[in-house]
């Protein structure tokens, strides 16, 4: 388990270079501006941050977010779709000027990837059913219980480490892991719980249950590719201004139907 972070990095790597890109130069603040257009990596399997609305356009808070920020540049949004696994890949390629997706900010992921400063935060817990009893993610440290991941997402390394005993079940989006725990191929998920709720009404007949004790909070930001800092920066001050005017708080609420669990807290000093 020491040698996860190593491992994390070239898997990143391996992505990267599957994908057959390179770590080419990204397009610079000016360059955007003069092009007119922003490029924005966002999942749509990621309810709500993002989905797929009735007329089957990419939806939800971080496309409403990415709108107010191609608006604070004076330029046009260009969304591109994006998956777990291929998101970073996109950014280091230049395929999209910045990522949205719950990026939680982690020390491997910095190695390939910048980071802006948080938008967000995530409060990581246990989603299972009431046929599983334990009221600690402790207690799912046992070789009878499977958790149904999204591969290439934070806490998959988490359960490697703290919870080894368990099997680990890999998919590629959300809505395929909450239909895997309805149908009995797996126990449990862990992840935010707030990102949960839009695909477990889907399947109505399981009674879902969250276990008690959180496991930790996350802070997700913006993703950019690695030295670009004329973008980053003011992506700092866009954020930092639309969490200062209640915008970011007023788009979460509108979407996940309730107030931020932990609310960022900004300050002058960002």
């Amino acid at each position: 388990m020491k040698c996860f972070g190593r491992k994390l990095f070239f898997g990143f790597l391996v992505l990267v270079f599957g994908l057959g890109v390179s770590m080419v130069q990204a397009r610079t603040l000016d360059e955007i501006i003069k092009a007119g257009e922003i490029r924005v990596g966002i999942n749509p399997t990621f309810p709500p941050l993002g989905l797929f609305n009735d007329k089957m356009e990419i939806d939800g808070f971080d496309k409403e977010l990415a709108t107010e920020i191609a608006k604070k540049l004076g330029v046009k949004l260009k969304v591109v779709k994006v998956g777990s696994p291929d998101r970073i890949p996109f950014v280091a390629a230049d395929k999209i000027d910045f990522v949205m997706g719950a990026m939680t900010r982690t020390s491997a992921r910095a190695k390939i990837i910048d980071f802006t400063i948080p938008v967000h935060t995530e409060v990581m817990g246990v989603l299972t059913t009431e046929k599983i009893p334990y009221k600690d993610y402790k207690d799912f440290d046992r070789e009878d219980i499977t958790f149904v991941q999204v591969r290439g997402t934070t806490p998959v390394p988490f359960i490697e480490k703290n919870l080894p005993k368990a099997k680990v079940l890999l998919l590629d989006n959300y809505p395929d892991v909450i239909r895997a725990i309805a149908q009995g191929r797996g126990d449990a998920v862990v992840d935010v719980i707030d990102f949960m709720w839009k695909s477990t009404q889907t399947h109505k007949q399981v009674k879902w249950r969250v276990v008690e004790t959180p496991v930790n909070v996350y802070f997700c930001c913006l993703g950019v590719h690695k030295g670009n800092y004329t973008l980053r920066d003011w992506l700092n001050v866009a954020i930092y201004d639309l969490h200062r005017n209640g915008a970011i708080d007023a788009i979460w609420e509108k979407w996940f139907g309730g107030p931020m669990i932990y609310k960022i807290r900004w300050t002058e000093w960002f």
